[in-house]
């Protein structure tokens, strides 16, 4: 059976017993027993008990541009449900509300006192309820706009990173050695020079792990 192994951040590859082509395709079964059809791309490799790695890509064309499209779209539909809520207790907050704005005392031994006190009681409960799906939508949003801004990001687990991460490492490369150029005096801090160093190397490893994955 074929399984996922994660090999590094974002990409997860296909844990092989027996060796296959490039383009071949093959069922790869998640931990929780769901099957997945991909597509094999390249050799990375055999693990100490001699299984074989290789990168995939999922058939149906999923990655995790359409995952965070997917969670963004469960989040809104999410924070949309938690707003009717709200909007509808706070409707239901609003019974008595003619009789209420007399701002009428309740009249202790009365027989409309219980009443009275039930009808405060019933309409504090449901604004509560409302101030408290108001406040579950604007977690929702809050977090479908984090997977919203993920839906055009590229990374290692795509191919398109190979080409995406080279003109990255080109723009790094570029923009260190302007900062190597420029005096000291002019840089915006003292460790600019530093950030743009690390920043270049960082691409640099990227661009040899989508060559690994993707080349």
């Amino acid at each position: 059976m074929n399984t996922y192994k994660k090999y590094c951040p974002n990409v997860f590859v296909a844990l092989c017993e027996e060796q296959h082509e490039k383009g071949e395709e093959i069922i790869v079964t998640t931990k929780y027993g769901k099957e997945n059809e991909c597509i094999v791309h390249n050799f990375l490799g055999k693990t100490r008990d001699d299984k074989f790695l290789y990168s995939i890509t999922r058939a149906d064309g999923f990655d995790s541009r359409e995952r965070a499209r997917r969670k963004a779209e469960r989040l809104n539909n999410a924070a949309g449900n938690a707003n009717a809520k709200s909007t509808e207790r706070w409707k239901a907050a609003q019974e008595g509300a003619d009789f209420l704005v007399l701002a009428e005392p309740i009249k202790v031994g009365h027989h409309s006192e219980k009443r009275h006190r039930a009808l405060i009681e019933r309409n504090h409960k449901r604004m509560a309820k409302s101030v408290e799906y108001t406040k579950q939508a604007e977690e929702y949003a809050s977090r479908a706009e984090y997977w919203e801004s993920l839906t055009d990001k590229i990374d290692l687990s795509m191919p398109e990173s190979l080409e995406y991460f080279a003109y990255k490492l080109e723009e790094a490369e570029k923009e260190h050695a302007r900062i190597k150029a420029t005096p000291k005096r002019e840089r915006r801090h003292s460790f600019s020079l530093t950030y743009a160093n690390n920043h270049k190397k960082e691409m640099a490893k990227k661009l040899e792990t989508a060559k690994k994955l993707w080349a």
